[in-house]
């Protein structure tokens, strides 16, 4: 079915286009959110929020953006949402903790992160870089992530997060810059 039928049956309740939508791109979201959260529980629990909001909110999507694109940004607020809730308990765990009445959680950037698309013989390396793309700011991070692991181009990122290619391309610029630095003793241990 392609999209613009799609589309329309998802305005018109069809429970079987819903479950073909979620079919197409189920993997996408996951892998996505995955990225940015670094954490799999949450990154399952934004697939379906997700899922949830597009079937509560299709008749609101407008289609001079792809689909895919609708569901990207969908992915990328709900996971920067959860981070700054994350964050927002870390402080509160924080306190909590310097009363004497609760361990401070850990965050994503505190443990190693293993992406489960990487195979094995990369886990290491991987758990190294995204610790790295987890310092990036936030916009840096999504462009990063998109890019070099959704495959998405710089058009595509553009739209997703609602900037101009060139935003986009200085987004890159500058992240690249970052990992550099942030990942410099990496490189000198390893690459000298």
């Amino acid at each position: 079915m392609n999209e613009t039928l799609l589309i329309s049956a998802l305005v018109g309740g069809d429970a079987a286009a819903f479950r073909q939508l979620v079919t197409a791109y189920q993997a996408r979201v996951y892998n996505t959110a995955i990225s940015i959260l670094q954490n799999a529980e949450d990154a399952e629990d934004i697939t379906q929020e997700v899922f949830i909001q597009v079937f509560q909110s299709i008749h609101q999507f407008k289609e001079d953006a792809k689909l895919s694109t609708w569901l990207y940004r969908i992915t990328v607020n709900k996971s920067l949402a959860c981070i700054r809730k994350r964050q927002t308990q870390k402080r509160f765990g924080f306190l909590t903790s310097l009363l004497g009445t609760e361990d401070i959680p850990h965050s994503a950037s505190e443990t190693p992160f293993y992406h489960p698309n990487v195979a094995l013989e990369g886990k290491e390396l991987s758990a190294i870089l995204f610790k790295a793309i987890y310092q990036l700011p936030d916009n840096q991070r999504i462009a990063f992530i998109l890019h070099k692991i959704e495959q998405l181009s710089y058009q595509e990122i553009a739209e997703v997060m609602e900037v101009s290619v060139s935003s986009v391309e200085s987004l890159m610029f500058r992240a690249k810059q970052n990992l550099q630095k942030y990942l410099g003793d990496f490189y000198e241990k390893y690459y000298r």
